[in-house]
């Protein structure tokens, strides 16, 4: 059973990754156009659907 802890550390990790996903933006879309693709939605995906578990 989470504790109010549990998930406060997960909606920080969450928010955290969406920040980061936001700043890597411009580097993302640098790699894109050389054929390589960063999985930050993965990461992001996740958090959120484990912080939605868990509330």
């Amino acid at each position: 059973m989470p504790t109010r802890f549990h998930n406060a550390i997960l909606f920080a990790l969450y928010q955290f990754s969406v920040a980061a996903s936001i700043l890597l933006l411009p580097f993302a879309i640098a790699t894109r156009q050389v054929g390589f693709t960063l999985p930050a939605h993965r990461v992001v995906n996740k958090l959120e659907q484990t912080y939605e578990t868990t509330t």
